[in-house]
């Protein structure tokens, strides 16, 4: 039986980095699910890599087909953008077990849909003032930074993953990202343990 293991955390924890790298193990033998996007390609961003960019239209199509899994939306300082997962042919829990990058409002909606026993979470947290600074340098290396953005996720954060959020969706298990070496030794163990 395969599983979906879900990266999820408040911005610049690192899980984009400990997502890739927990892809790149090759005992581990995680697939990806590419999910979709309606907000705009950010720079160094490919289709199909890092999410399938579409726009508001597609996702009301696939919604009458019924084929959504879990959608979220932001109101953003550009817009609304609208964070999804279809039912498509990328999964496959026969045999297969898969990675993702999430929210918690995502991990829920996917366990609920997929069953508890087929979704597991990986929380990551790294202390806030770490993460700020990290996503301030994040965001300076973007041809247009989006400070404003930047701020208002950061400010999100506090709320999408309040500690009541956590417990309300069994979140227990903790991987602190204060040394990415660590804390991807300790989630590669932890994913080899489920297997």
């Amino acid at each position: 039986m395969g599983r979906i293991y879900c990266i999820m955390g408040k911005s610049s924890t690192g899980k984009d980095t400990i997502y890739k790298k927990l892809l790149r193990k090759k005992g581990l033998q995680l697939n990806r699910i590419v999910p979709y996007t309606t907000r705009p390609i950010r720079e160094g961003e490919e289709d199909g890599i890092e999410y399938f960019f579409t726009d508001v239209d597609i996702l009301e199509r696939l919604k009458q087909e019924n084929r959504i899994i879990e959608c979220r939306g932001y109101q953003t300082v550009h817009g609304m953008w609208y964070y999804y997962m279809v039912k498509d042919d990328q999964i496959n829990l026969e045999d297969k077990d898969y990675l993702i990058i999430g929210t918690l409002e995502s991990y829920v909606m996917i366990r609920d849909y997929f069953g508890e026993d087929k979704v597991c979470p990986i929380y990551i947290e790294v202390e806030d003032g770490v993460r700020l600074t990290r996503a301030l340098f994040r965001e300076k290396k973007q041809k247009s930074p989006k400070f404003e953005e930047m701020c208002r996720r950061f400010i999100a954060d506090n709320q999408d993953f309040s500690e009541e959020k956590l417990r309300d969706a069994g979140i227990e298990k903790r991987f602190v990202n204060n040394k990415l070496s660590d804390c991807l030794q300790e989630v590669t163990q932890y994913i080899s343990n489920m297997k």
